[in-house]
């Protein structure tokens, strides 16, 4: 059987199916008159001979023969609906998969490089030189990793590796100031130009992302709760996580160029 179901095939056999039904129950409907026929008055039979009962045999052979073809149709028409069903498992499967490729593409395209080569990669990174980028730390006796954000000093093309500014003065209790990492390329990714609303992705109603909060440089996983972009003022609404205000997330708007897509297996 092909993989494609024939939905033409399915309705003519659903047609098909009514018009046997139709038939077998004009045939015992007959039938029934016939037997209440002679439940009432059996002695007709006597009067008429074999003819009544030839009759009723008649109907009862019709009526079988209307049930198997009945029967055959319904076999077939459940192996064409299981034979949808089936395809259609495969086409959400591979919705899916093509879904799990252009999300995984989204954060590629944003982290770093348009092409998701590695060479344009590389070449992308030595760009962003003096630009203010998102980057994974991991602060001193933290358990968790955060995301903050930071300059762009230099890039290692060799070590693949950054080094950044943090320009956001220091609460440590040991004179503060700013701090400098050397961070893998992989802890990095890319704002949207600012100046370029089309280098930023359109994220839509319901999505999850990483975006700074408003007031701070560090950035939190967030939900898309409006798209202004729609209306060409490139800003989100978003609700961050865990900024519960009397018992329900307020709305932040936050600007195109400081959103970015989640990372796979960030957990805050």
């Amino acid at each position: 059987m092909s993989n494609k179901v024939d939905n033409s095939n399915v309705l003519e056999l659903s047609k098909e199916h009514d018009k046997l039904r139709k038939e077998l129950d004009d045939c015992l409907i007959k039938i029934n008159k016939l037997h209440k026929k002679l439940q009432s008055s059996p002695e007709v039979v006597e009067k008429s001979g074999d003819d009544l009962l030839g009759k009723l045999r008649e109907l009862y052979h019709k009526a079988k023969e209307l049930t198997e073809n009945e029967v055959n149709v319904l076999m077939t028409l459940n192996n064409e609906v299981d034979s949808f069903l089936l395809q259609s498992v495969h086409c959400r499967k591979d919705g899916s998969e093509q879904k799990k490729k252009r999300m995984k593409a989204d954060f590629d395209i944003s982290r770093l490089s348009p092409a998701g080569s590695m060479g344009n990669q590389l070449e992308l990174a030595a760009s962003l030189k003096d630009e203010q980028v998102a980057a994974r730390i991991t602060p001193d006796g933290a358990e968790e990793d955060e995301w903050i954000v930071v300059k762009v000093i230099h890039f290692d093309r060799e070590a693949k590796e950054f080094e950044v500014l943090d320009e956001e003065p220091g609460d440590d209790g040991e004179g503060g100031g700013q701090r400098k990492y050397k961070l893998h390329m992989s802890h990095i990714i890319s704002f949207p130009k600012q100046n370029d609303p089309s280098s930023a992705l359109d994220f839509p109603t319901g999505r999850h992302v990483l975006a700074v909060y408003p007031g701070t440089t560090a950035l939190y996983k967030a939900t898309v709760v409006n798209n202004h972009r729609k209306k060409k003022t490139d800003d989100y609404s978003l609700e961050f996580d865990d900024d519960e205000e009397d018992g329900y997330l307020p709305q932040r708007t936050v600007p195109f160029h400081k959103v970015v897509p989640l990372p796979e297996g960030h957990r805050q």
